[in-house]
């Protein structure tokens, strides 16, 4: 079953652009607000992300990072 996390924080345009496309497309999501818990500040400093959005989509091939609101990216690990 896949997973998707998207780590945003407030004023982040690009990150109210994804999780609205997100939505359109009937993707379910986790959202991950760095501003409201510094844990998830921590795991997207691990991932090597420098900005928000960045995603994580888990499924049963494995985890994939996109960075930033990269809808082709996104599109194409997501099947749509």
């Amino acid at each position: 079953m896949r997973k998707v996390f998207i780590y945003t924080q407030e004023s982040c345009g690009p990150c109210t652009a994804e999780k609205l496309w997100l939505k359109d497309n009937g993707i379910e999501f986790e959202e991950k607000n760095i501003r409201e818990n510094p844990k998830y500040l921590d795991e997207i400093v691990e991932l090597g992300a420098s900005a928000t959005p960045a995603t994580v989509v888990e499924d049963e091939n494995g985890t994939e990072v996109v960075f930033g609101f990269n809808q082709e990216k996104l599109a194409e690990l997501l099947g749509i």
